[in-house]
């Protein structure tokens, strides 16, 4: 027995000694990279202007995921984040992206723009459409638009029909799948597992408890679910289509036609996308250089003048104030809904609350235009949110509200009471309904021989995960699901003047676009960004303002712990995920995200108003 013990003993020593090995190097991994930020500090001269050269191209080579505010990550998070096949983040705000271009497009020395996605993951046709716009802009100065990849994903490409020559590599392709809204569903197994799940909700179409309802997507479901992606599909497929000059059903092929347009080029996937008009021409990388520095001139060094997004957007003058005492305010909530204080990357009801809550009381502030791009989340959270939005209101400051990708479920609540609505046509909004979930383990643990009784002081005290609900509870449960939904249906009926039957009508549930949304009443107005601030300024009566964004600022130590992540990975290479096998990153890419979502479920009540189908990209 003393044997085993010690074997015991000393697998638990080797357990440590590994833990305070990883804790150490971890330690030591931070303390050099301080040194060499230090170091590149003192050694390195003041910065060249981004821009030296006229005729110069601003590559806009995007890494990393598109969003509406960055978000601070810690250490920790970044470390086990490259353990499920993640990098450290490096994320890209639409709105500087924006900027960025149309600051180009002014620029005298910047006399092109290139495009190089290829690092650029898949983003909602949303935030495609508003780089899109200011594409445009550039392109309407007179300044050419090029786009080159050895792939173009949906998205990469989606931006790159924008450009006035789009160059593939010969043996490359362009990657288009169309959208779709597919989720993950457990109900066999959580019946093998003896998991016991109660589910609690008002809305034929609320889909997000079906996953642990059913294996498969409802009827109801599906049908909701193939109007609103078609939408999307139909407004990508007409914007691509008049971006090449082709028509719409090329990008539209049966499986058929499809399989038999490849044969006829023998399975060249380039070449079929250049006998389609996706591409004008299928070039080698060099050839691409040798043509951009007949555009754009030789830097000296084999390459073309040229300067990258990020040195680009670092040189970016800020706008300084001109009307300090005439500000609209913009607040932006992206992410799930959750209650009490969270960090950027999710909407913390109380977090969201006090920045409004700032902007109210801040007297320079004259309107305010809420930036929404939520599935929803945490009833209790949304009308926290739901009411400063009113606060705002009657003091006398109009509030309008920009909806991006998604503003569905919560993230309608949060909406809802705004002086006025604007959303995207390619916006998904709706899905006004409310649910809770949850779940025992009595039987699981009954099998095994584990049982539960006791006494308790009344009817609810013995209800919990080992027991389960009885009938009782299961009722009172549903009966509050119900006064949350007959309340989630007063409240639009009073704030969209609309009929409780009209608004259940159109709930239910029930996923819109902006466009059918605006057919329906649910918004004001079709429009981006720009028009909500510009309708902001209307509603205030202010013809001169400054734009002033009301955000959590982050401390001292966490902007430092950011920007020294962001140099680890820079300077050191660090890719943790590299240890981690090929073949198991995509399952645990996917198993984190749905651990994240389980994470996000801290409602007080365990009331939920949230869209699981509603990311699509």
């Amino acid at each position: 027995m003393k044997k085993v013990f010690r074997f015991i003993g000393m697998i638990f020593k080797g357990i440590w000694k590994l833990i305070n090995f990883t804790r150490l190097a971890i330690v030591n991994l931070f303390f050099f990279a301080v040194i060499a930020m230090v170091y590149f500090a003192f050694t390195q001269s003041d910065a060249p202007p981004a821009v030296e050269k006229k005729d110069t191209a601003l590559v806009m080579n995007l890494s990393g995921p598109i969003v509406e505010q960055s978000t601070y990550v810690n250490p920790m998070d970044s470390f086990t984040g490259s353990l499920f096949g993640q990098e450290l983040p490096k994320e890209n705000v639409v709105f500087d992206i924006v900027d960025t271009i149309r600051h180009a497009s002014q620029d005298d020395k910047v006399t092109g723009l290139v495009l190089s996605l290829r690092e650029m993951p898949e983003t909602s046709l949303t935030k495609l459409r508003y780089i899109a716009k200011a594409i445009n802009e550039f392109k309407a100065t007179g300044k050419p638009v090029y786009a080159y990849g050895a792939f173009y994903n949906q998205s990469q490409y989606y931006l790159a029909s924008y450009a006035d020559k789009v160059y593939l590599a010969p043996d490359g392709a362009v990657l288009i799948r169309g959208y779709s809204a597919y989720s993950m569903y457990f109900k066999t197994l959580l019946e093998k597992l003896d998991v016991t799940t109660h589910v609690f909700r008002v809305g034929t179409y609320k889909s997000a408890v079906e996953p642990f309802l059913r294996d498969d997507m409802s009827e109801d479901a599906k049908a909701n679910a193939t109007r609103w992606v078609t939408q999307l599909w139909g407004a990508y497929v007409d914007d691509v289509a008049t971006n090449r000059e082709i028509e719409p059903s090329v990008l539209t092929p049966s499986m058929d036609d499809f399989l038999a347009s490849l044969k006829n080029v023998d399975g060249d996937l380039a070449a079929l996308s250049k006998k389609l008009g996706l591409v004008d021409e299928l070039v080698t990388k060099p050839q691409v250089n040798e043509a951009m520095i007949e555009a754009f001139g030789s830097d000296g060094d084999g390459g073309f003048n040229a300067v990258s997004y990020y040195e680009y957007l670092a040189s970016v003058p800020f706008d300084l104030p001109t009307e300090p005492d005439n500000q609209i305010a913009v607040v932006v909530a992206s992410g799930s809904i959750m209650d009490g204080e969270q960090p950027r990357g999710t909407i913390g009801g109380d977090t969201i609350a006090s920045l409004l809550k700032q902007a109210r009381e801040d007297d320079s502030v004259k309107s305010v235009v809420l930036r929404v791009d939520s599935p929803g989340g945490s009833a209790f959270a949304s009308e926290v949110i739901r009411n400063e939005v009113q606060a705002l209101k009657d003091a006398g400051k109009p509030v309008v509200v920009s909806m991006s990708s998604v503003a569905a479920s919560g993230g309608y609540w949060i909406s809802m009471s705004a002086n006025e609505i604007m959303a995207q046509p390619t916006t998904i909004t709706g899905s006004i309904g409310i649910f809770s979930v949850i779940t025992t383990f009595e039987k699981g643990l009954n099998n095994i021989g584990v049982n539960t009784d006791g006494v308790g002081t009344s009817p609810f005290s013995g209800v919990g995960v080992t027991r389960g609900l009885n009938e009782g509870a299961s009722a009172a449960f549903q009966m509050g699901i119900e006064h949350g939904y007959k309340r989630f249906i007063t409240l639009v009926s009073d704030n969209r003047n609309m009929s409780q039957t009209e608004v259940d009508s159109v709930a239910q549930g029930r996923v819109w676009t902006g466009q059918d949304a605006l057919d329906h009443g649910l918004v004001d107005r079709i429009g981006d960004f720009d028009d909500a601030i510009a309708r902001a300024a209307e509603l205030a009566n202010l013809e001169a303002y400054d734009v002033y964004w009301v955000e959590e600022p982050l401390s001292p130590a966490q902007q430092f712990v950011q920007d020294l992540m962001k140099q680890v990975k820079v300077s050191l290479g660090l890719d943790i995920s590299a240890w981690v096998p090929q073949s198991l990153l995509p399952v645990a890419t996917e198993l984190q995200q749905h651990a994240s979502l389980m994470e996000s479920f801290n409602d007080p009540k365990g009331y939920y108003v949230l869209c699981l189908t509603c990311n699509v990209q």
